[in-house]
């Protein structure tokens, strides 16, 4: 159960373009190419792009990892908050290379920053967690 918990946590703290590809799906290469598609990245663009969003990937992966470690020494389970927040925080400072590399025009990395807002909706620390402290919103007729 341990290990799945792991598993599951590490791949959802690693951003699409970088996790290894599931069953059915195309390899991580392909991933890249195809977030420069709808970046619009020109090749360029994406030797800049693609290792800040390796270092990104490897970063998650240890601080991850090393969370889950400290849980499992400690005897305790990995706090999901604080997970996030680890999350949210790299992801920031992935944002923050970008745009200082001024690899990125205006426009892609608004489109960037939507494609990890979906990402984020759909699976990244969404699902699996404690229920969050905001209340429910209300049912509609």
């Amino acid at each position: 159960m341990k290990a799945s918990v792991l598993a599951l946590a590490l791949l959802c703290a690693s951003p699409l373009w970088a996790t290894p590809a599931p069953a059915g799906e195309p390899p991580a290469g392909s991933r890249m190419d195809n977030l420069a598609t709808l970046l619009d990245l020109t090749d360029a663009q994406k030797k800049v792009v693609e290792p800040i969003l390796q270092d990104e990937h490897a970063k998650m992966h240890a601080k991850m990892k090393a969370s889950f470690e400290e849980a499992k020494a400690s005897g305790t389970k990995p706090d999901w908050q604080q997970m996030k927040a680890l999350h949210q925080q790299i992801q920031q400072e992935t944002l923050q290379r970008l745009t200082q590399t001024q690899v990125l025009s205006a426009t892609q990395l608004k489109k960037f920053q939507i494609l990890q807002q979906t990402m984020h909706g759909h699976g990244h620390f969404s699902h699996g967690g404690p229920p969050s402290d905001a209340a429910a919103p209300a049912a509609q007729n």
